[in-house]
């Protein structure tokens, strides 16, 4: 009875420990800032949507901290059993109604909008070209109109890229993505993926609001945020008057722009853009 017992014991923690472990974020590719002394020529480069990320895992779509996207049933309907990452994206300005869209836990007829648009193929062999012809070859001969495959070009160097960036954000863009596409997929940050933009952006929780003063007396003044690396700040400018009416709540994690840091660790010319959901 106790061999049976210990047995039944093993078996539970097992099991939990298999929930925990698919519970726990997927294992993501992450790009580096671009600096310009990166070696970029012949690198292929594409735009960089502002959208939510999901990753498909063969049979179900998570954001990129890994919780369930409640896509509807037709939406992923056409998906291979294979892995696939890419974003989940309308237009350029949109993210918004994307993450209110994408992360509803009942999933709305605003998914009608949404488009699921692929930049890798995680599990595939070979070089890059290699894994997305795998995901464009399984769309081929399973036709699903809201899924793409994210254009990309050959970049010629420095001064192409350039162009291409300035002609991404005329048209509201974001940036830009540059990754080798010699190497076989490996996950977690890259030297060999790299996003340029023309300012940099990062997260941060909510500790405290700091109260406003003169024409925003009444009001949230700034933030407090705490950044992973354990710095704090406080973060004041960026926010409509509606937002510092009714400001984004303690623990919430919010992005923001910057450019560069102070010696201390603290982020230049920051700026608020949004809270993040996923």
């Amino acid at each position: 009875m106790e061999l049976k017992k210990a047995m039944a014991f093993l078996f539970v923690l097992s099991f939990l420990a298999a929930l925990t472990a698919a519970a726990g974020p997927p294992s993501l590719q992450k790009a580096s800032p671009y600096t310009g002394d990166q070696a970029i020529a012949g690198w292929m480069m594409s735009e960089k949507l502002d959208g939510i990320r999901g990753y498909w895992n063969g049979s179900a779509l998570l954001t990129r901290k890994g919780k369930t996207i409640h896509a509807p049933d037709w939406f992923v309907a056409g998906f291979p059993p294979f892995a696939l990452d890419g974003e989940l994206w309308r237009k350029r300005n949109d993210f918004n109604f994307v993450q209110n869209t994408v992360l509803d836990a009942v999933p709305s007829e605003n998914w009608r909008q949404i488009t699921y648009n692929i930049f890798e193929v995680p599990d595939a062999k070979g070089a890059f070209n290699d894994r997305l012809d795998k995901a464009s070859q399984w769309f081929t001969n399973h036709p699903t109109p809201h899924v793409r495959i994210i254009e990309q070009m050959v970049c010629k160097g420095p001064d192409h890229l350039t162009a291409f960036l300035k002609k991404v954000e005329s048209l509201g863009g974001e940036g830009v993505i540059v990754k080798n596409p010699d190497l076989e997929f490996h996950s977690g940050r890259t030297p060999y993926v790299l996003k340029v933009k023309n300012f940099d952006d990062m997260e941060g929780e909510v500790i405290a609001h700091r109260p406003g003063q003169g024409k925003f007396n009444g009001m949230m003044g700034s933030l407090t945020l705490r950044l992973d690396s354990g710095v704090t700040f406080n973060l004041g400018t960026g926010f409509t008057i509606d937002q510092r009416k009714q400001p984004p709540p303690i623990g919430a994690i919010v992005t923001f722009k910057y450019q560069g840091f102070t010696k201390n660790g603290i982020p230049r010319f920051a700026s608020y853009l949004r809270v993040r959901k996923d």
